[in-house]
C-alpha cells in the first residue's frame, strides 16, 4: 500500500513502461477536515455510514526496545540448563558442529521469516493470515502454545522466586540434613566431600535435592497406614507457599506488560541484560575455584566420533528450533510493532547469533562450577552433570553450598533465573494479547490492559495445579507436550504456506518494499526446500524415538499420558479445522472456494496506512466510490474524467493535481499521449 510522493509524478524513478516503481512506505498526514467533510457527505448520499475507525497501533518507543526484547526473549532458561547439558552429552566442542549447520539452514532462516512476515503487515500472529487465509490456523496454534507454555514456564519462575527468598539467610536451607523435610536417606554435600573411601559407584540423595523435592514440592503424598505415594494421580494438598509466589510471578509479568510494549519495552533494559552481567561473574569466580579447568574440558572436549550418531543431529536442531522460539508467535508479535522500514535482515543475523553465542558462554560459566562441584565431592563430573530443573534447582545450589559466603552467589544465581525466565515470559504472554486485540480492534485494541489482566487470572488459575503436591508431574507433562513435535509441525506448514502459497516472490518483494532488497539465495534456498526438509527430519525422528513422559524415574499412568497428547494435538488440529471453516465460508465451487481461501485477502498489506487510506477504504462496496479527477483529460475534449479507484492504492500513487506546476509536459511540452502513466 501506498501513499502520494512527489517524485512519483515529477518523473524519477519511473520504469520505461511508464509504471512507477516501488517505493519504500512513507507515512502520510491526515487528510484535511474539508476533504474528510466530503467524504462524508458523500459516503451518507450512498447510505453507507462509514466504518468505525480502528484505534491506532502502538509501535516500539525505540529500536534499541525491540532488540533487547527479542534478546531477552530469545536467551532464556534453555541457554543457561540445557544447553550444556547437550554440548556434554553429544560430543562436547565437536556438537558446536551440527550446532551452527541446524543455526545456519534451519534456525536463522525461519526466524528471519517471521521477524520479516510480522513487520511488514504490522498484524499479531492470528490476523496476519490474512495473507493466505486457508493457514490462519497456524496463528491459532501458535497462541495455544504459548499460552500453555505461559502456564508452566511462570511456575518455573515462582521456584526461582521461592530460592530467591530463601536465600536471604546467613546459611543455605538446603546445605544440611537436619531440617524437618529430610529422610533417614539424606546426605550432606560437605559430608561426601570430607568421607573417604568412595568409589564412582557412591550414590547418594543429596541435601539439596531432597530441598527441592520434600521441602519446596513436598511431592511425597502420605496415604496413611505409614504408606507413601508420588504421582501425577496422587494430588495431595495445596502448597500455598506456592501459590503465593505463584501469584507474585504473575502480578510482575502483569505489571511490565499493563502499558503494552511501551512498558515491556523499558523493563528489558535491565532484566536482558542482568543476566549477562551475573554470567560474566560467575564465570569470573568459576574459574579460579579449583576444579572448574577440568569441568570446562569436559564441557568442550570434542568427540568427533559422536557426530555419527543422528541423535546428535536431532538434539542440535531442537535446540536451536527451542532456543530462537520459532513458531511461537512470539517473533511475529514482536516484529508487528516495528516501523515499516527498519532493516529486521540485519536485526534476525544479530539476535540469532546473539542468542547462540550465549548458550555457549553460559557453558563456561556453568561447568566451572559443575567441575568445582566434582572436585570437592572427588566424583567423576559425569556424575554430578545434570539438565533442565536439576541442574537449576539440584546441581547448582548444591555447587553453592562448597562456596565462601554461598548466600551472595545464590541470591545472584536465582535472580539471574528470574530475570532469564521474565523476558520470554513477557513475549509468550504479548503474543496472546497482540492476537486478540488485532483480530478484535475496535473491541479490544482499547482495553489492551483489561484483557491482559483477564488472561493473567486464567492462567494463575489453571496453574495451581503445579502448586499440588502432584505439581512437579504436572509441569513436566506440559513441558513434554505442549510444545514438542506440534511446534515443528506448526514451523513446518508456515514454511510451506510462506514460500509456496504466498509464493516466494510476493514474499521477497515484501521484504524488498522495507529493506530496500531482496533476501539473497541463501535464505530462498533454506524458506523452499533446506528448512522443511531438515523440520519434516525432525519430526519424523521425533516420532520414531517418542516415549512417554517420566519423572525421576516414576512412570505416568495411561489417563495421563493420554491428556498429554491431546493437548499436543489440540493446538495443531486447528490448522486443519480453520482451514475448512475458511473455505466453507467462501461462496461459489469447491474450486472458487479453494481458490479464494489461498489468495491474500483484500485487506492485506502493511497495516500502518495513511488517513487517506483508511477513510477512502470505508468506501469499498460502494458500486461508485467517490472519484479523483485529472484536470489534464479535459485537454483532449473528453467529457467525463476517468475513475481512480482509492482501493488500487497498492498499485498506483494518488495523483496530486500539485504535480501541473512541476509537469514539463504539461508546462509547454507535448501532449501526445494523455494516458494516466505517461503524464506521471
Amino acid at each position: 500500500m501506498y501513499t502520494y510522493n512527489p517524485s512519483h509524478h515529477s518523473g524519477d524513478g519511473l520504469r520505461s513502461s511508464g509504471i512507477p516503481e516501488k517505493q519504500p512506505y512513507v507515512r502520510s498526514t491526515a487528510m484535511a477536515p474539508a476533504d474528510r467533510k466530503v467524504m462524508e457527505v458523500e459516503m451518507k448520499e450512498k447510505g453507507r455510514p462509514a466504518e468505525p475507525e480502528e484505534p491506532e497501533r502502538e509501535q516500539w518507543g525505540a529500536k534499541m526496545d525491540f532488540m533487547l526484547s527479542m534478546l531477552g526473549y530469545c536467551v532464556g532458561l534453555g541457554n543457561v540448563w540445557r544447553f550444556p547439558y547437550l554440548c556434554y552429552k553429544n560430543g562436547g566442542g565437536a556438537f558446536l558442529i551440527p550446532y551452527l549447520i541446524m543455526l545456519t539452514f534451519a534456525g536463522l532462516p525461519l526466524f528471519f521469516m517471521e521477524l520479516a512476515l510480522g513487520q511488514y503487515a504490522s498484524l499479531g500472529p492470528v490476523t496476519i493470515w490474512r495473507c493466505v487465509p486457508l493457514f490462519k490456523g497456524i496463528g491459532i496454534a501458535m497462541c495455544i502454545m504459548s499460552g500453555l507454555v505461559c502456564i508452566y514456564y511462570n511456575m518455573i519462575i515462582a521456584w526461582s522466586l521461592y530460592y530467591l527468598f530463601a536465600s536471604f539467610t546467613s546459611m543455605l536451607p538446603w546445605r544440611t540434613c537436619d531440617n524437618w523435610w529430610n529422610t533417614p536417606n539424606c546426605v550432606e554435600t560437605s559430608a561426601v566431600a570430607n568421607a573417604t573411601n568412595k568409589t564412582d559407584n557412591y550414590t547418594r540423595i543429596s541435601s539439596s535435592e531432597e530441598y527441592f523435592h520434600e521441602r519446596v514440592l513436598k511431592y511425597t503424598v502420605d496415604l496413611g497406614n505409614n504408606s507413601t505415594a508420588r504421582g501425577i494421580q496422587h494430588t495431595g494438598t495445596m502448597s500455598w507457599e506456592l501459590a503465593l509466589v505463584l501469584l507474585l510471578a504473575w502480578i510482575i509479568v502483569f505489571a511490565c506488560l499493563c502499558k503494552g510494549v511501551k512498558s515491556s519495552g523499558k523493563v528489558v533494559y535491565f532484566t536482558a541484560t542482568f543476566p549477562y552481567i551475573v554470567l560474566i561473574i560467575l564465570l569470573i569466580r568459576g574459574a579460579i575455584l579449583p576444579g572448574a579447568r577440568e569441568g570446562i574440558i569436559f564441557y568442550i572436549k570434542p568427540d568427533f566420533n559422536r557426530l555419527k550418531d543422528s541423535q546428535v543431529w536431532y538434539d542440535a536442531a531442537s535446540q536451536i528450533f527451542y532456543s530462537l522460539g520459532v513458531a511461537f508467535g512470539g517473533i511475529l508479535a514482536m516484529s508487528s510493532y516495528n516501523k515499516f522500514n527498519n532493516n529486521c535482515h540485519r536485526d534476525a543475523v544479530l539476535i540469532a547469533l546473539a542468542n547462540c553465542g550465549t548458550s555457549v558462554f553460559a557453558g563456561f560459566a556453568i561447568f566451572s562450577y559443575i567441575g568445582y562441584m566434582a572436585h570437592e565431592l572427588k566424583m567423576p563430573v559425569g556424575k554430578v552433570v545434570a539438565s533442565g530443573s536439576g541442574l537449576a534447582f539440584i546441581a547448582y545450589p548444591e555447587a553453592l553450598t562448597l562456596m565462601p559466603i554461598s548466600p551472595l552467589w545464590s541470591i545472584l544465581f536465582f535472580f539471574m533465573l528470574l530475570t532469564l525466565g521474565l523476558d520470554s515470559q513477557f513475549v509468550m504472554l504479548e503474543t496472546i494479547v497482540t492476537a486478540l486485540s488485532d483480530e478484535f480492534p475496535t473491541l479490544l485494541r482499547q482495553h489492551k490492559t483489561w484483557v491482559l489482566l483477564a488472561i493473567c487470572i486464567c492462567l494463575y488459575l489453571l496453574g495451581l495445579t503445579q502448586c499440588t503436591q502432584a505439581g512437579i508431574f504436572w509441569l513436566e507433562m506440559m513441558n513434554w507436550y505442549s510444545a514438542g513435535f506440534c511446534l515443528i509441525v506448526t514451523a513446518l506448514i508456515m514454511a510451506i504456506g510462506i514460500s509456496w502459497v504466498y509464493g516466494i516472490k510476493r514474499f521477497s518483494a515484501d521484504i524488498k518494499e522495507m529493506i530496500g532488497y531482496e533476501p539473497n539465495i541463501y535464505f530462498k534456498a533454506c524458506w523452499m526446500v533446506i528448512s522443511p526438509a531438515l523440520m519434516l527430519f525432525i519430526f519424523i525422528f521425533s516420532l520414531v524415538q517418542y516415549s512417554p513422559v517420566v519423572y525421576n524415574g516414576i512412570a505416568y499412568p495411561d489417563w495421563a499420558v493420554t491428556l498429554g497428547l491431546l493437548m499436543a494435538f489440540f493446538s495443531i488440529l486447528m490448522i486443519p479445522l480453520v482451514g475448512i471453516i475458511v473455505v466453507a465460508k467462501n461462496k461459489g465451487s469447491f474450486t472458487e472456494r479453494f481458490k479464494k481461501a489461498i489468495t491474500p485477502d483484500e485487506k492485506w498489506g502493511p497495516a500502518i496506512m495513511s488517513q487517506e487510506q483508511k477513510e477512502w477504504k470505508s468506501t469499498e462496496g460502494i458500486d461508485n466510490p467517490a472519484t479523483i479527477y485529472d484536470p489534464g483529460t479535459m485537454e483532449n475534449g473528453t467529457d467525463q474524467p476517468p475513475l481512480y479507484d482509492p482501493r488500487s492504492i497498492n498499485r498506483y500513487p494518488l495523483y496530486d493535481p500539485r504535480s501541473l506546476q512541476q509537469d514539463p509536459i504539461r508546462n509547454g511540452g507535448s501532449i501526445n499521449d494523455t494516458s494516466y502513466s505517461s503524464r506521471l
